[in-house]
């Protein structure tokens, strides 16, 4: 399926956003997840359904002073 990832056409087999976010090598981080401009908790991402077309924001913390 095409989605767009962080602005960037990309094909996927992943059908949940936990899945994308396995395989875009996220497993295990503190990130923030929007999809279609919504937020999504990363206590919803199991169950967030991927549909084609869809925009998804994968946004890390940043660190600095």
């Amino acid at each position: 399926m095409k989605i767009i990832v962080n602005g960037q056409d990309t094909d996927t087999d992943a059908t949940t956003l936990e899945q994308l976010l396995d395989q875009q090598g996220h497993s295990g981080a503190k990130l923030a997840t929007a999809v279609n401009e919504v937020f999504v908790p990363a206590t919803l991402r199991p169950s967030h359904t991927l549909k084609p077309g869809d925009r998804v924001e994968i946004l890390a913390p940043m660190q600095g002073g």
